[in-house]
């Protein structure tokens, strides 16, 4: 893979230009970044957006879901996969420049069904490892009736982007001696008290409540 994903007709900015990171590692760090993604597709009934657990292994995106859900309809069609994580608010002197930071990764692909076992695991052992790190350690892995009642889908990431907001407003100067609080107010995910089901409870194993996407 390039060190830069090359613009195409979907992702080539029509403005903000300023705001593009095509680089890989940029867009693999805001789909890593996010804990969800939201799937566009279009079906029979129209086009829908929909939200699910993703994970990322090189430069294959992984989802997971019923063998009866709604996976099954995007297999072998373009589909849009949508990654935002929200860094800050950005209040303004004027409402017109009120914003927000964020990162946001944009995906285009065919999706393709996960039929080795060996690759199905794996995807099914990283979707684990977003939710808690070190959880597929603990975990029992998945039986042959539940490794069948899963549906597994790959996208390629070749096609992609990502766009980034940061730093303060951009008041226009006449605003700036507005008697107005103006500035960013910072947006953190955490994780609270973990609530234990069963007696005794079992300790979560080191770095289990420390997911990537959780703020430092």
């Amino acid at each position: 893979m390039t060190a830069r994903f090359e613009p195409t007709a979907r992702t080539r900015p029509n403005r903000l230009r300023e705001r593009v990171r095509d680089e890989v590692p940029s867009v693999f760090e805001v789909l890593d970044g996010g804990p969800i993604c939201h799937v566009g597709f279009t079906g029979v009934d129209g086009p829908s957006v929909l939200p699910t657990l993703h994970a990322r292994i090189g430069d294959q995106l992984y989802l997971h879901g019923s063998t009866g859900s709604w996976l099954r309809r995007i297999e072998n069609q373009q589909i849009c996969v949508t990654v935002t994580c929200l860094d800050g608010l950005v209040l303004a002197r004027s409402a017109f420049h009120h914003s927000m930071n964020y990162r946001c990764a944009v995906v285009f692909g065919i999706p393709r069904t996960v039929t080795d076992t060996t690759e199905k695991l794996a995807a099914m052992e990283a979707l684990v490892e977003r939710v808690s790190p070190g959880r597929s350690a603990q975990a029992r892995v998945p039986n042959p009736r539940e490794l069948a009642a899963t549906l597994v889908v790959a996208v390629r990431i070749d096609e992609a982007t990502a766009k980034v907001r940061t730093g303060g407003p951009k008041d226009d100067d006449e605003d700036l001696a507005l008697d107005v609080w103006a500035g960013v107010v910072p947006v953190r995910t955490v994780l609270g008290e973990p609530e234990p089901d069963g007696v005794p409870p079992r300790s979560l194993p080191a770095g289990g409540l420390a997911p990537v996407w959780i703020s430092g």
